[in-house]
């Protein structure tokens, strides 16, 4: 029931208190950023790898930085469950000055995608600069936003500052490692009271480096498509390879993948997709951004269609995915095989079913002898909805935005993978992916080798969610309406 004129009035109150932030002394003076620098250090050194690390020794050890700097044990909740010790998590609470006022949380995972040194340049697990940049297996995702939201809660605290709303932050294990302890679902399930909140923020909004490492636009992520994996097989009585018949089990899987490979799904928009692409088309300009116009306005024009597809990433933005990923087949070198499958991960757009999708995979395959079934899902059911990008939510962080990141406009966007928010967003806590985080277009080496963060980034990024905590924390209760 507010406008954007009365959302402007409430916030100016709100930007006057942050501006203070902006008027630091160099970085070579400021304090602050060296400690935040070693508390960033030892998460990302710390291995949480599901082969051989342990979530629970990081969350640990930063519920002993906030300790240091003045938490009570109370609001410190360091949690496991006895079949996952090495998996638990860390939940932490500032209380606010306001105990009527809902909170704000804050959720990263501190797990990490394994990392092999043989196939690094530098140890995968030791923080290593150069040339302006950091490298280490989880640089950038998550415990880049992990020790922000760590280190905002530490100064906070020794400041003596208040803020209106409480502020909470999960550190969660289980993100990058389908099928195990999750700790974001499990607070859902077990203990929504430690976590309510009337909204969340989390990974997912990164914006994109041009090819100088200069900023081309920030990301602000609303909705997500549903991850999961399909098991395709077929079976077959096999035999001597002297006498091949035309029923392969391995024939017929290759013609399944390849029927899949050919197929395309529907192409989708959401609100959030729709405005992403008029906004970028302005940005693209030329024969794309003329194609982004005419997409939006009609996704049945088909050369539109194939002039943006034609970019994987806007590709995976406006419809279902589904890929093969992993292959097996036969028992023998000289004997027919028995049976062959594969691995066939989709991610599905917001709306959809997991049933739909198994559907329509069955029809594109179109061979009653291969089997499908869905394996592994953790997502769900049925898929939330995108949170509203309401004014407060949204201009907030864009006018923080443009005293940090001058000119560089903010997308709303939609998470082509999948975060932990699809289990906050389910249990009815909107949850969004927030600004500051950039990648450069082919990619950072998250979930690959040599992961990196450039230093001063990750300094901008940590002043810029710290204002946007205090902000979004210090916001009247009707400001979320």
């Amino acid at each position: 029931m507010h406008s954007r004129l009365y959302f402007a009035a409430i916030t100016t109150a709100l930007f006057a208190a942050t501006t203070a932030a902006h008027a630091q002394p160099s970085d070579e003076a400021r304090p602050d950023r060296a400690a935040f620098r070693e508390l960033y250090k030892e998460l990302v050194e710390t291995n949480t790898t599901p082969s051989a690390g342990s979530c629970t020794l990081a969350a640990e050890r930063m519920a002993a930085r906030l300790k240091a700097a003045g938490f009570e044990d109370e609001n410190l909740n360091l949690f496991s469950v006895p079949e996952h010790a090495e998996d638990g998590g860390l939940l932490a609470t500032l209380p606010g000055a306001d105990p009527n006022a809902g909170a704000v949380l804050m959720l990263a995972h501190i797990d990490v995608v394994e990392a092999k040194r043989e196939d690094w340049t530098r140890d995968p697990f030791t923080l290593i600069e150069e040339d302006g940049k950091l490298y280490g297996r989880g640089t950038a995702d998550d415990k880049a936003q992990a020790a922000i939201f760590t280190d905002a809660l530490a100064r906070l605290k020794s400041s003596g500052e208040v803020t209106r709303r409480t502020l909470k932050m999960a550190l969660t294990c289980g993100e990058e490692t389908e099928g195990e302890f999750n700790g974001a679902e499990w607070l859902t399930k077990e203990h929504m009271d430690w976590i309510a909140a009337d909204f969340a923020i989390n990974e997912g909004g990164t914006g994109l480096l041009g090819e100088n490492g200069e900023p081309v636009s920030l990301g602000f992520q609303a909705g997500e498509k549903v991850y999961q994996d399909f098991r395709i097989e077929a079976t077959n009585p096999g035999g001597h390879s002297s006498r091949p018949r035309a029923d392969n089990a391995i024939y017929d899987i290759t013609t399944a993948l390849n029927n899949i490979a050919d197929y395309a799904f529907p192409i989708k928009l959401s609100d959030t997709t729709r405005a992403y692409f008029t906004q970028l088309a302005d940005l693209r300009g030329g024969e794309e951004g003329a194609a982004m116009r005419r997409l939006v306005a009609d996704p049945a024009d088909a050369e539109a269609v194939r002039i943006v597809t034609a970019d994987p990433a806007a590709n995976a933005t406006l419809r279902t995915t589904c890929v093969a990923t992993l292959l097996d087949g036969g028992h023998a070198l000289n004997a027919l095989p028995q049976r062959a499958g594969a691995n066939v991960n989709c991610r599905i757009y917001p709306g959809e079913t997991v049933d739909e999708v198994q559907a329509q995979l069955a029809k594109v395959i179109d061979n009653p002898d291969v089997s499908i079934k869905p394996i592994g899902s953790l997502s769900p059911t049925p898929p939330p909805p995108p949170p509203p990008l309401t004014p407060f939510i949204y201009d907030t962080a864009k006018r923080i935005a443009a005293e940090y990141f001058p000119d560089v406009p903010i997308l709303p966007t939609m998470a082509t993978g999948a975060t932990d928010g699809r289990f906050l967003n389910a249990a009815g806590i909107p949850t969004y992916g927030v600004p500051g985080a950039f990648s450069p277009p082919e990619g950072n080496g998250a979930h690959g080798l040599n992961e990196y963060v450039t230093v001063d980034g990750l300094y901008a990024q940590r002043d810029y969610l710290f204002d946007l905590i205090r902000a979004y924390a210090n916001a009247p209760e009707d400001a979320l309406q």
